[in-house]
């Protein structure tokens, strides 16, 4: 089989699903197209002969005019190619262009569609030509992914046919969490510090919440993250708040396993791969009140939905800390077994196999 990935090569989720069909299938044919460039770990994964890199500065939020201009050069690509599939990845710019090049470029890859989130549930809301395009993808795709329930039902209201449901799941399962290694005291955020992600109810939710000894460490970074300094002060919570920055793989890894409360609160998402990664690590999930954070989290039971007032019942939150470390177990094993990467990219894979063409 002949497969192509087209998406964003300089982004660490399409290297993930890259290195996710290699060892699915290490005799797959597989080949990559980027927007932009490519991140140094496809040389790994697949070689540079097979790799085109349209070098454009593609925006989520629509109006990627550079992107469509690259159609003709990339059409000329994947006719040398000629693929089996074309996978496209974020289905506004991404999933557009592939679609134009199957409509009109005389392909006879079949088109495979992965929804990232936003693409699915801003775009198409925000936009009548982009949920026009959405329509136009989802339709022609053979089979599409999404990483929840939720989002699934919103790619079926705009026309999908087959939808694959998994979350984009961990690589790698962390050790079983250990109560002695864990910080009581200690609270992690590392959602992009943008608006989309709400960063400042995290600040809110700690302020109001945490213990007079408790701290806040705040990774990542955004547009917003002087503002959330000087939050943190007006909140009184400075001295007791860090803001790390991007953190290296590892460094992020040793912030999970030491922190005992996790804080995602975005407007919108799905299964987020940063909460299924705290879960992994034994952190008590703290979510926003969203319908794919309600497929991850048992609100009072392995974690907390955090109301859009911020005001979490103090007695369910004693009830956390009181079951921590049983939680953390719980969340481990529920990753375990619903939520790693590999045995999805593996069954999906077979799907692909088994479709007619």
């Amino acid at each position: 089989m002949r497969y192509v990935l087209l998406g964003d090569g300089d982004s660490p989720h399409l290297l993930k699903w890259a290195r996710g069909l290699r060892a699915a299938d290490p005799a797959l044919e597989l080949w990559a197209a980027s927007s932009r460039g490519f991140m140094a770990g496809f040389e790994a994964t697949i070689p540079g002969e097979r790799r085109l890199a349209l070098a454009t500065r593609p925006d989520t939020a629509g109006g990627n005019v550079g992107l469509l201009r690259e159609l003709p050069r990339l059409v000329r690509w994947l006719r040398q190619v000629d693929a089996d599939w074309l996978h496209a990845h974020y289905l506004s710019s991404h999933g557009t262009l592939a679609w134009l090049a199957c409509r009109f470029g005389g392909l006879r890859a079949g088109l495979l569609a992965s929804a990232w989130g936003s693409d699915i549930l801003v775009a198409p809301e925000h936009s009548a030509a982009l949920r026009w395009a959405t329509r136009r993808v989802l339709r022609h795709a053979a089979l599409a992914t999404s990483d929840s329930q939720h989002m699934a039902v919103r790619m079926r209201a705009l026309g999908a046919g087959e939808v694959c449901v998994f979350p984009f799941g961990l690589e790698v399962l962390p050790p079983v969490p250990a109560r002695a290694d864990k910080d009581p005291g200690l609270w992690f955020a590392n959602r992009g510090l943008e608006p989309i992600y709400a960063p400042e109810r995290a600040l809110h939710v700690f302020a109001r919440h945490a213990q007079a000894d408790d701290r806040l460490v705040v990774a990542n970074d955004g547009r917003l993250r002087p503002m959330l300094e000087a939050l943190a002060g007006t909140l009184g919570i400075a001295a007791r708040t860090r803001f790390v920055g991007r953190l290296a793989p590892d460094a992020q890894d040793e912030c999970y396993a030491r922190a005992s409360w996790y804080l995602s609160l975005p407007t919108s998402d799905s299964v987020a791969v940063s909460v299924l990664e705290a879960m992994a690590h034994g952190c008590v999930p703290l979510l926003s009140d969203l319908p794919a954070n309600r497929e991850l989290v048992r609100d009072g039971d392995n974690g907390l939905i955090v109301p859009a007032h911020d005001a979490v019942d103090p007695g369910a939150l004693d009830a956390m800390r009181t079951r921590a470390g049983d939680i953390a177990l719980a969340n481990h094993a529920w990753v375990a077994g619903h939520a790693l990467f590999a045995p999805a990219v593996a069954a999906f894979l077979a799907r692909v196999r088994a479709l007619p063409r």
